[in-house]
This record gives C-alpha cells, sequence and structure tokens, in this order.
C-alpha cells in the first residue's frame, strides 16, 4: 500500500480511536470551556482591558483548546510506537510519512470540532465578534495553521518519548505556553523581565491575530509572524521526524 493511499485510511483510524477513548475526548472538549468559564466569571471582574473581558479572552482560549488537542498527537504516536503497531504497518509497506500525517490529520480535524465547542459556548456567554466571512476565513485559518504546527511538533515528541505517560508530560509544557502570553492579561500588566518572552513567543502573535481578525481590527503584520512561527515549526518537526522514525525503527 503507497503512503499517499494509506494517509486518510490510517487518518480515519486515529478518528476512531479517538472516539473510542472518549476519557481524553471528553477533556480535550471540555478543559477549555471550563478554563474560559473560569477566567470570565471569577477572574474576568478583576482585569482591566479595552473591551468585555470575554471578548477579550476568547481567542486565547481557542488557542488553549488548540494547544491541548493538538498534544495529544504525541501520546497517540507514543502508543503505536511502543505496542507494535509500526512493525505491523511496515510489513504492509507504510512508511513513517503516511502514518505521521495521518496523526496530524487526525489531529485536525479533531480540533476543529472542539474549536466549534468552544465558540459556541462563548457565543452562549457574550462573545460578539464583529468580523465579515473573510475575517472568520482568516482566524480560521491561522488556528488551523497552529494546529498543524503544533501537531507535527507533538508527533516528533512521540517519537522520541520512550512510554505514552512520558509523551502525555508534554501537555502540560503546551497548557502553560499560552499563560506567558497576550491570551488572559494585556502584555504590558505583566512584570517587565517578562515583556521580552511574553511579546516573542509564538502564542502572542497568533491570539492576537485571530484576536484582531474577529473583531474585526487591525492587525498589521500580526498574521505573517503567526504564520512564519507556524511554518518554522512545521519545517522543523518533519525534518527532525524522519531521523526518529528511523531511529525507533531500525
Amino acid at each position: 500500500m503507497s503512503d499517499l493511499l494509506a494517509w486518510p485510511v490510517l487518518a480515519g483510524r486515529g478518528l476512531r480511536l479517538s472516539m473510542r477513548n472518549l476519557e481524553a475526548l471528553l477533556i480535550s472538549l471540555m478543559l477549555p470551556v471550563l478554563l474560559m468559564l473560569l477566567f470570565v466569571y471569577i477572574f474576568g471582574g478583576a482585569i482591566r482591558t479595552d473591551t468585555d473581558y470575554v471578548t477579550y479572552a476568547v481567542p486565547g482560549v481557542l488557542l488553549l483548546c488548540c494547544s491541548y488537542g493538538a498534544s495529544l498527537t504525541a501520546v497517540g504516536v507514543a502508543e503505536d510506537m511502543t505496542q507494535g503497531v509500526v512493525d505491523r504497518f511496515r510489513s504492509m509497506d507504510v512508511g513513517g510519512p503516511a502514518l505521521l500525517a495521518a496523526h496530524v490529520t487526525a489531529s485536525t480535524l479533531r480540533n476543529l470540532l472542539s474549536t466549534a465547542m468552544v465558540m459556541a459556548v462563548a457565543l452562549l456567554i457574550g462573545f460578539r465578534p464583529d468580523a465579515g466571512p473573510l475575517g472568520w476565513l482568516a482566524g480560521l485559518g491561522v488556528l488551523v495553521a497552529f494546529v498543524v504546527a503544533m501537531s507535527a511538533v507533538s508527533a516528533a515528541v512521540g517519537l522520541v518519548a520512550k512510554t505514552t505517560e512520558a509523551a502525555s508530560g508534554f501537555t502540560f509544557f503546551v497548557l502553560f505556553l499560552p499563560y506567558p502570553s497576550s491570551a488572559f492579561v494585556p502584555v504590558d500588566t505583566m512584570p517587565g523581565w517578562l515583556h521580552g518572552f511574553a511579546e516573542h513567543q509564538p502564542a502572542t502573535p497568533i491570539i492576537e491575530s485571530v484576536r484582531g481578525l474577529l473583531l474585526d481590527q487591525p492587525v498589521g503584520g500580526r498574521p505573517w509572524t503567526a504564520l512564519a512561527w507556524c511554518g518554522a515549526l512545521l519545517l522543523v518537526s518533519v525534518a527532525l521526524s524522519g531521523p526518529l522514525f528511523r531511529r525507533r525503527t531500525r
């Protein structure tokens, strides 16, 4: 079976496995919603922004949702590498690129579902975006680019991890990344020593791009910076995944 034919079949397998792991699926769907409700209704009254706090926080929650969902790819890849599944696929002439691309594809589709759920809850609690169709498409495009890039990073981590438990530890790092950014508070309210990291890490331009696009505000060059970050993460992950897969399967 060629890699081109195997890719969609393996992506479907990944989605079916996700549906069977109801615990992980529910956590990936409910955790961002619960965090959004926590920030909006408990912390929101103490945080001052230029707009309603729910409007400010939703783009950050969307990124948090995508980050967590994409990080689960590491666990899926680690399971395949440690349970002998890869050896069976290789006996059918299915290569590493098809397997890893399928994991990334399944992750992207899962994240579209969870993002839609978070957005539906956000609209129910008062999020009112002003974007037109192009703004919505552009904002979604930035999020999808981030999911693809972060899923590829997670796949590489899954190749490095010796156990599924080690791979699951990657989710803690990914969940932490949006906090020292403009996701939930303006960067200028943070301690001065943190400004440099908060302004120049990938989460901030992605969040600022999605926020500006959904609210129909000027975004300047932020979307290009966001896409550059996503492209760099994707290229590095793809470059590393080939040697890592060959090392694990030799």
